[in-house]
């Protein structure tokens, strides 16, 4: 985890929410998510507000509207079922502009949708401000599993790999003149699929036996230790406990 690694939902800028250390992010993010869950699906005017409190986040972040709901798109399998959900469920029905809907299923799509896409939401602005390099050492410094630290570092690194492996080998085929039209190119599709799996096991062995010659013994050396101030700490949780405070009177009220 010592080198740099930019991905393509990371926004660089100079903001105070990109500041912040990472840790504290990861704990902020987790923990308004469980409070979004937590709250009740009937205290639709709550969801609204962690809405205009993702959006205060946003703009002390710089990351402007249109990049986020382009990453929201992720969540259309999601939208897509929740859809489904009122005509499908069993239960009470009610007419809504001639079609016959379920009463539970009503509330779960809108269960679903609020707080899927909160919780999305409050995910892409934690990658818009966050570089993958410094979410892994966010993970390691709230002590999650090492090896499952080092099982992430690897799969962020080895799928940008796979990934140009990939790229090249469909720029090898189509200058050849390669075109995949229809079902007799399957067979070359697979054969370049296996080749794409053998060339990567390979290349995997290759750095693990670089790993080892250098004295690799199961852990990765911390380069940067990541520490966060009590201030630092108050602005990243200003999120989930005010998102708190909403889903109390949310039950309450």
């Amino acid at each position: 985890m010592g080198a740099g690694h930019a991905h393509r939902l990371y926004r660089r800028a100079h903001s105070p929410v990109h500041a912040l250390p990472p840790h504290t992010k990861l704990a902020a993010v987790f923990c308004f998510v469980v409070v979004v869950v937590s709250t009740p699906r009937e205290a639709m005017w709550a969801f609204g507000v962690y809405a205009v409190l993702l959006g205060v986040v946003a703009g002390a972040a710089r990351v402007p509207a249109g990049f986020l709901l382009k990453r929201l798109l992720i969540e259309v399998p999601f939208v897509a079922f929740a859809f489904l959900m009122p005509f499908v469920a069993q239960g009470e029905r009610v007419d809504v502009l001639g079609l016959s809907l379920s009463v539970h299923g009503l509330w779960g799509a809108w269960n679903v949708l609020a707080k899927g896409t909160l919780g999305v939401a409050a995910s892409v602005l934690l990658a818009a401000t966050t570089e993958l390099r410094e979410l892994l050492l966010g993970l390691q410094r709230l002590k999650l599993p090492p090896l499952l630290v080092q099982i992430a570092s690897f799969m962020i690194r080895y799928g940008d790999v796979i990934t140009d492996e990939m790229r090249r080998m469909r720029t090898a085929r189509e200058s050849r003149g390669f075109e995949a039209r229809g079902v007799r190119q399957w067979g070359v599709l697979a054969r370049s699929a296996g080749a794409l799996f053998i060339r990567s096991y390979e290349r995997g062995e290759r750095v693990h036996l670089a790993m080892v010659s250098r004295g690799y013994t199961g852990s990765m050396p911390v380069i940067d230790e990541v520490t966060a101030s009590r201030a630092q700490w108050t602005y990243a949780l200003a999120l989930p406990l005010s998102a708190l405070a909403v889903c109390l009177l949310g039950w309450t009220l």
